[in-house]
């Protein structure tokens, strides 16, 4: 289990490592460093896929067509995704995002009520409030709706959901989702190339490792992740991905030196003291539910 939350560390924390990476990426647009990470990341894919022989089974999901559905609407979430995130590092808003990946967690309860019809414990219940109230208080007192964190959690928290229900296997899903947004994404940087405002061939080649290394860089995090969920209980993994939000608040804080007014302090302990009732009570709830399972006998 120790190698499993090493793993865990590794992932969460290259995820919340990202925004000193996308920083890095100027003058590229966030359009721009979207689509090189979409056609890079295929690449990567799709030799994973043929190191541990899964090249068939990605195949036959596209015979699926109701996976195929509902990854193609999880493509294009997490191309938003992905869109929203580059641009709030490109405009010094990593504080937002952040904020954005520390609410999906209660995004995620809220689908669970809304879509699976699952009973809404107290606590949920005092935590979703707590959500809400700090939303309101940021957007109230903030200056401004406070968009790119809704959109981002938003968009995860319903990628999250249509993952679930294509049930395909992760190398496999991801595999189909980057084939599926590969079109798209050439046929932009070939725009982007013949008006000559391609950034990869004309700002050095350091400049254009660091858009190729696009590929790698959302591939290596997402094996350390399947690394580690095959190792340890979910409810660690459930306590390990708020590294990453927190790593995101700490650079957007101390190394971007994005402002902190009282009223964003505010809503982000709120957020926090929210996650504290809901990560309480999945602790607890799966206390129960391990308490509740009979201990085989040996005889």
């Amino acid at each position: 289990m120790r190698g499993g939350v090493f793993f865990g560390i590794g992932a969460y924390g290259l995820w919340g490592l990202f925004p000193l990476y996308f920083s890095e990426l100027a003058p590229a647009a966030p359009l721009e460093v979207l689509a090189h990470r979409i056609v890079w990341s295929v690449l990567v894919i799709v030799l994973l896929l043929a190191v541990v022989r899964r090249l068939g089974p990605a195949r036959a999901t596209f015979s699926d067509r109701r996976a195929l559905r509902l990854l193609a609407g999880a493509a294009v979430l997490i191309a938003i995704n992905w869109g929203v995130y580059i641009y709030a590092v490109s405009s010094d808003r990593v504080l937002e995002a952040a904020l954005g990946y520390f609410i999906t967690p209660l995004v995620s309860v809220a689908f669970g009520v809304l879509i699976f019809k699952e009973r809404l414990r107290r606590t949920q219940g005092l935590a979703l409030g707590l959500g809400t109230v700090a939303v309101v208080i940021l957007t109230a007192y903030y200056g401004g709706f406070p968009w790119v964190a809704l959109v981002l959690a938003a968009s995860f928290g319903s990628y999250g959901l249509l993952k679930k229900l294509a049930g395909v296997g992760a190398p496999e899903g991801l595999a189909v989702e980057t084939l599926l947004l590969l079109v798209p994404a050439g046929a932009f940087l070939a725009l982007l190339a013949e008006a000559g405002d391609a950034t990869f061939a004309s700002e050095g080649v350091g400049h254009a490792l660091l858009l190729a290394a696009a590929g790698a860089v959302a591939a290596v995090p997402l094996l350390l992740f399947a690394a580690c969920v095959m190792r340890v209980p979910l409810t660690t993994v459930g306590l390990l991905q708020y590294l990453t939000p927190v790593l995101q608040f700490l650079i957007g804080w101390l190394v971007v030196g994005e402002a902190l007014p009282l009223s964003r302090w505010i809503g982000f302990v709120l957020v926090w003291a929210a996650l504290v009732v809901l990560t309480w009570d999945g602790l607890r709830a799966s206390g129960r539910r391990s308490a509740a399972t009979p201990v085989p006998e040996l005889v």
